[in-house]
């Protein structure tokens, strides 16, 4: 471990090299203030927390805080009349910060002065006022193991399990499946978010999502607002921010395995303070490749992603934007110089992946003239082709024994409309796709090989009522969702009636009582509506939406209004889950590896339940430190085709454990941790004799779930951070190590073909466990200049 920490000395030089060469610069905060309708609110008041520094909104809502002294601090916001808001945590650079805008909510009456209590600074949506997390960019950046990863920083989330071997992005929420997490970015849905994301599911070993485009994350794991449809256990929301409209600027980032580069700025601004047409654009790139050819590793991932936003405002009721997202991966494999058997098992069983995705995006939000509304219709298109392929001899590409040559396209259009009704906000709306899904599949283990094209339409509509009542110590929300599409033939707009309520209520100071009930459906993945057997036949035409029913119930204490306490228990029960025909098990043990999911023949007569307690607790940042620590206590079993018999999950471990906090020291310097827990999980056997014959194809063996299980998952991750501000430039360098305690992650024994010391196939052949050493701290340095 002491050679793998060589880097901390290097740190420290470099650190004490450049405060040394650090010239004074001070930065200017600057946003918006607007209320919930988008109206500007001329003559708020915006304060940095703890200093003199301050400014008033002009007539535009904007304003504007010069000579602040780079630094942390807490943002907040005021109005008469309104909940005041804290910004917490945000990051002040000479170059580089980015605007603070904030949206604050009226008040139940209209009062003659300023709002401040403790719940209304640490507060939840009405229509889902439990099981609902956020993250703003700042903890994204400098989350310690996250590698600014959107998605990998989600996971440590209160309820959300690691993948088996704790590399992946699946999130897997509550004991339900890695697919049962819906995703959108400003409003538009993003089905694929990962690199190498496993078809029919949503994970993969890196996500796309560049952070220096998000203003804040959400992650809600029950009560969904009735606008989303398909979601079983999750909604993840990307708030993006828009670009600079003052100033050209950009940052230029490095990390153990990327580079990426984002450019923001104003267009046609003219003589003009600020720009009504903004543009925000990255691009990165993956040296994984390289790196791991230098070091001698077998598997070659490569890829490349883009992002970008241009926002548009053509008056002051009407706001447009054009916004996209997309990838370019490639994994494949190369053999090592040296016989070693675990790279020649990885190098055996590794998939090749050609992997192309794209989502692009159009929305207009259109605020009312009267003052009591707004609409917002986003039309967008999303494409994934998928070229996934197994070969027996995989050092020269030939003799292919599995391959699946895919495409998804979506085209989607969505409309939803907000009116305020005398105390009452009532949402509604409707979305309607066109899917369009096409497969080349040979499969010579299952002794299948299809030609599918299948194409169809997706509709649905919605409708939500809230309100509070008592002076705003009784929140009420109703809503529900209505869907059908036209390739099933089992289902109807009123078969998939889904409604749910959520009631919040304050029974004494600082004290909430949160409820929530509600029913979900989930159409499943084109790999199981478009697969085919022999005949040509699409023998899962027959089956039915996933449902799932949630009821939670949950108690929240606000100690101070930077902190606060929860506790909830919850339910989830689960119905027509897709069984496998081949191997008599719910698919909800599926989705969460290097595959493709669903492309077989199923059954939607499964169940299951998921259900458990979860305490939280949470420490905005005040007096320099923050932290987040959470505990869940659960159980997730689903059946087979006998729905009287339930076994665990490959989910259920019972216990999970998560804690993320940092402090801030003098000088800009940081150091943050993050500990991840969970209980013994049950895994699938290998199949050996199946595996034998089948080699290097790996075959489980269903039958066997939950006769043994994996090891705990324990790991800890650290990082400093250091930040210098020049006139120039922000320049923050930071070191981070993974699994620093080098405790061994857990995951079920892998098997390759016995060989000799020269790498030569024992005859006759047989299989031998392969003995991995993963429990090795991984150390990293990277850098982020902010111009």
């Amino acid at each position: 471990m002491i050679n793998r920490l060589g880097m901390l000395p290097l740190l420290l030089v470099m650190a004490l090299t450049v405060e040394a060469m650090q010239a004074q610069a001070t930065a200017t905060v600057t946003g918006k203030v607007v209320d919930e309708l988008g109206v500007p609110l001329a003559g708020a008041s915006v304060f940095l927390e703890g200093t003199n520094s301050g400014a008033q909104a002009d007539i535009d809502g904007n304003y504007s805080i010069a000579n602040v002294q780079p630094g942390s601090y807490n943002l907040i916001a005021s109005y008469l009349g309104y909940q005041s808001q804290t910004k917490y945590n945000i990051i002040v650079r000479s170059k580089g910060t980015p605007a603070y805008n904030f949206v604050l909510l009226e008040t139940a009456q209209r009062l003659d002065e300023v709002v401040l209590s403790n719940a209304n600074i640490i507060s939840r949506p009405k229509e889902t006022p439990l099981s609902t997390q956020t993250l703003s960019a700042v903890e994204i950046a400098t989350y310690p193991g996250g590698n600014n990863d959107v998605v990998q920083v989600a996971q440590t989330l209160p309820g959300v399990s690691p993948s088996i071997g704790g590399f992946r992005n699946d999130l897997i929420i509550r004991g339900g499946a890695p697919n049962e997490t819906v995703y959108y970015l400003d409003g538009m849905e993003v089905p694929n978010i990962n690199h190498f994301s496993t078809q029919g599911s949503a994970g993969g070993p890196v996500g796309m999502i560049n952070v220096s485009f998000i203003e804040e994350v959400s992650l809600t794991s029950s009560a969904f607002n009735a606008r989303y449809d398909n979601p079983l256990s999750g909604v993840l929301q990307f708030q993006q921010r828009n670009g600079n409209n003052r100033n050209f600027s950009g940052n230029f980032r490095v990390s153990a395995s990327e580079a990426a580069l984002t450019l923001e700025g104003p267009l046609f601004k003219g003589d003009a303070e600020t720009a009504k047409t903004t543009f925000l654009a990255s691009v990165r790139r993956s040296y994984l490749k390289f790196l791991f050819e230098l070091i001698g590793l077998p598997i070659r991932p490569d890829y490349w992603d883009y992002q970008f936003k241009v926002d548009h405002q053509i008056n002051e009721f009407n706001n447009i934007s054009l916004m996209g997202l997309g990838s370019i991966d490639d994994f494949t494999t190369a053999p090592p110089d040296e016989f070693d058997p675990e790279a020649q098992a990885t190098l055996e069983q590794a998939p090749f992946i050609e992997q192309r995705s794209n989502t692009i995006g159009l929305s207009w939000r259109k605020r009312f003239k009267d003052g009591q509304g707004y609409m917002l219709t986003t039309l967008s298109n999303n494409t994934l082709m998928n070229d996934f392929t197994r070969y027996e001899d995989p050092i020269n590409e030939t003799d292919v024994v599995f391959n699946n040559d895919a495409t998804e396209s979506e085209t989607k259009l969505r409309y939803e409309l907000t009116r305020f009704l005398e105390g009452w906000k009532l949402s509604t709306g409707f979305n309607v796709q066109y899917a369009d899904y096409q497969n080349t599949t040979v499969d010579f283990t299952n002794s299948v090989s299809f030609n599918t094209e299948i194409d169809f339409m997706k509709y649905g509509l919605f409708a939500n009522l809230t309100r509070s009542f008592l002076n705003n110590k009784l929140d009420v929300s109703f809503g529900f969702r209505m869907d059908d599409d036209g390739f099933t033939q089992n289902e109807s707009l009123l078969s998939t009636f889904s409604p749910r309520l959520s009631v919040s209520f304050e029974f004494a100071t600082d004290w909430r009582v949160n409820g929530s009930v509600g029913r979900y459906f989930k159409l499943p993945p084109y790999t199981i509506l478009g697969f085919r057997n022999n005949t040509g036949e699409l023998v899962n035409r027959d089956i039915d939406y996933t449902r799932s029913d949630h009821i939670g119930l949950g108690i929240q204490h606000y100690f101070t209004p930077s902190s606060s306490i929860s506790l909830e228990g919850f339910y989830k029960r689960y119905s027509d889950y897709p069984v496998s025909v081949r191997d008599g098990v719910s698919l909800a043990n599926k989705g969460a590896g290097f595959e493709v999911l669903g492309s077989e023949p199923v059954e939607t007569v499964g169940k299951g339940r998921s259900y458990g307690a979860e305490l939280l607790f949470q420490q905005k940042l005040s007096k320099n430190f923050y932290g987040i620590f959470s505990y869940t206590f659960f159980f997730s079993e689903f059946t087979g085709f006998d729905p009287e018999i339930y076994r665990p999950s490959v989910w259920d471990s019972r216990h999970l454990v998560s804690f993320t906090g940092g402090y801030k020291f003098k000088r800009n310097w940081e150091l943050s941790s993050r500990y991840r827990f969970a209980g013994r999980t049950p895994f699938v056997p290998t199949d050996l004799d199946a595996t034998l014959t089948n080699y290097p194809v790996v075959t489980l063996d269903y039958s066997r779930l939950g006769e043994e299980e994996l090891r705990v998952f324990s790991q800890l991750d650290f990082r400093i951070d250091k930040k210098w501000n020049f006139k120039a430039f922000a320049f923050d360098l930071f070191f981070e190590v993974q699994n620093i305690l080098g405790q061994n992650t857990p995951n079920p024994p892998e098997y390759g073909l016995n060989r000799d010391n020269n790498g030569v196939v024992i005859q006759p052949e047989s299989l031998v466990e392969i003995n991995a050493d993963n429990g090795q701290p991984i150390p990293s340095l990277g850098i982020v200049i902010d111009f």
